[in-house]
């Protein structure tokens, strides 16, 4: 299947590294690229792949949501909002319990739901130069979506930092707060990415899926009610005046009322 805001590349070891592909909007996500990935992933959960490799093309691992996208949202009936919130919590579930490693190659920035991304893979390495942030609450929205998936890997002390704030914070704080395993030069985030990639093609793939869906049986739980309780607070956050108020001014380039 040919991908329009995605590259993918099989190397011989049965390797798979999937680029987003979105370089001029630093790999926004647009509905298109949400719909993408969950198709990707649902054929790499079937295939014979061994690893999965995720990273971005350009400046930017993920920037977030796509600004078209997010303008779509104050048009949108509160079913078609509810749709959407779907939209991106399947694709978020999919890349979460694909029974394949899935190692985050962060080589920019990521903001949002590009911080969602980093934090449904197994592991994630950024380099050391990335700005990361969750971004959302700046806007009157909040990590509704992402959220399950950002406390998981987090925890909730750690998260609590910069759940709320919509700090930006770099890669050395990133690795403390869990979100990146480690940080490294631009020029060694290829070997640092092989590293992680290599012990896999040792073990027997049957295995590393069931001990994967087990770690995720052990940690928190991240179900059909979970999720929809963060899409109904995402909707909700998005009928609201903040989102109205934050947004207009973003896309105004002005400062929303309540900042100072």
């Amino acid at each position: 299947m040919t991908f329009e805001t995605l590259t993918v590349e099989r190397d011989d070891r049965r390797v798979v590294t999937v680029t987003l592909s979105r370089p001029d909007v630093h790999n926004a996500l647009s509905a298109r690229m949400m719909d993408e990935l969950t198709t990707l992933a649902g054929q790499l959960a079937e295939d014979d792949s061994r690893v999965v490799v995720l990273t971005g093309v350009g400046r930017s691992f993920c920037a977030g949501g796509d600004l078209g996208w997010m303008r779509s949202q104050f048009d949108a009936t509160p079913e078609r909002r509810a749709e959407e919130g779907h939209r991106l919590a399947g694709m978020l579930q999919a890349l979460n319990t694909l029974p394949k490693p899935l190692i985050g190659r962060v080589q920019g920035n990521a903001f949002g739901g590009g911080v969602g991304l980093a934090c449904v893979c197994d592991v994630a390495i950024g380099v050391e130069d990335a700005l990361l942030g969750l971004t959302e609450t700046r806007l009157g929205l909040i990590p509704a979506t992402i959220g399950p998936y950002v406390i998981a890997r987090m925890g909730e002390g750690r998260a609590r930092r910069v759940f709320m704030s919509s700090r930006r914070f770099d890669a050395a704080e990133a690795c403390d707060l869990g979100i990146l395993s480690r940080a490294v030069p631009a020029g060694d985030l290829d070997a640092a990415i092989e590293a992680e990639v290599r012990p896999y093609l040792s073990c027997a793939p049957g295995a590393v899926a069931d001990a994967k869906a087990m770690a995720r049986r052990l940690g928190p739980t991240i179900d059909a009610a979970v999720i929809s309780e963060t899409i109904d607070a995402l909707a909700a956050r998005w009928d609201g005046p903040e989102a109205a108020e934050g947004v207009g001014a973003f896309f105004d380039k002005r400062k929303p009322d309540w900042a100072v």
